[in-house]
């Protein structure tokens, strides 16, 4: 007996609800579709399925088997995709969303390397804060930050653990001076966002001793990180961002880091994917891609913390 051909039969014989619309299907005749739930009941040394002569119906054993085997029949065909997919040649449109600070800051570093290994890939990429459903606008992959819910047939993975940064330029703290604790933020101008009412009026931070709410006077308000980011560039006032879009401008010090020793937070990085089954080769390239350039979640990829 070829039980797994079986399973594939008794699982499609319960889906049309018929053997002979199961026949049809797979393209056998009714004599073999009957054959093989046969064989698999002897097999199994139980009923599977009630017959009756206008419906069919599972028995109590047969509903708890068809979960199983609807699972492993799913891990099968998804191991064929996987080994498929990495047999030919990615090609095609892949079309990528990502949420625009993360998109503007990293994969305009990440891109250029995918696609010269993957020449006949066209890349569609859509940067935006709004929400978005993934299938129905027929996104392949998102680049998400921050806490997110998705659908349980949604596949995601997290690239990494970004940390929030506290920054100012050297212009700003040589006027106003180097802010040496939490206490002191109080007193500096703060470029802030506009959109995150938990930071309106206070910033949270922690070290191994202490959790404080800084009180904060807000000298500018966007809904753009990067607005925000150039302006405390130009010495408007302190910062905070996540280390993703923060660090090129501490290395280049056109910003310092205040508070080192304190955390404000972490935002996860999640890719996010509709399914693992049937992956095509440009999506599968694209999430093997992602997945070597960033190897340990657990960590913040651009401090290393």
């Amino acid at each position: 007996m070829d039980r797994l051909q079986s399973m594939r039969v008794f699982s499609r014989v319960v889906e049309q609800g018929s053997f002979a619309r199961a026949a049809q299907v797979m393209d056998l005749s009714n004599a073999v579709v009957t054959r093989h739930v046969a064989d698999l009941e002897s097999h199994l040394g139980t009923r599977l399925l009630n017959r009756t002569t206008r419906k069919l119906s599972l028995t109590e054993t047969g509903q708890a088997y068809l979960e199983r085997v609807n699972r492993i029949l799913a891990d099968i065909d998804d191991a064929d995709a996987i080994a498929t997919a990495h047999s030919k040649k990615p090609a095609g449109t892949l079309r990528i969303y990502s949420q625009l600070g993360f998109g503007k800051q990293r994969l305009a570093e990440l891109l250029p390397p995918f696609a010269n290994a993957n020449p006949d890939v066209v890349l569609d990429v859509t940067l935006s804060d709004r929400t978005v459903d993934l299938v129905e606008e027929g996104y392949d992959v998102g680049i998400f930050i921050g806490l997110q819910k998705f659908d349980a047939s949604m596949i995601s993975r997290q690239l990494g653990m970004a940390e929030v940064l506290m920054c100012a330029s050297p212009g700003y703290i040589a006027q106003h001076g180097m802010p040496k604790a939490p206490e002191d933020i109080s007193s500096h101008a703060c470029l802030n966002f506009s959109n995150v009412d938990l930071l309106r009026n206070h910033w949270p931070i922690a070290n191994d001793t202490e959790n404080i709410n800084i009180p904060i006077h807000s000298r500018m308000l966007s809904n753009n990180s990067e607005l925000l980011r150039r302006c405390a560039a130009a010495d408007m006032g302190i910062v905070v961002g996540p280390s993703y879009s923060m660090m090129d401008d501490i290395q280049s010090k056109r910003l310092v880091r205040l508070l080192a020793d304190y955390r404000l937070g972490q935002m996860a990085v999640m890719m996010v994917y509709p399914s693992r089954r049937q992956l095509s080769a440009k999506v599968r390239s694209f999430i093997d891609f992602m997945n070597a350039h960033f190897p340990h979640p657990e960590r913040d990829p651009w401090t290393g913390e």
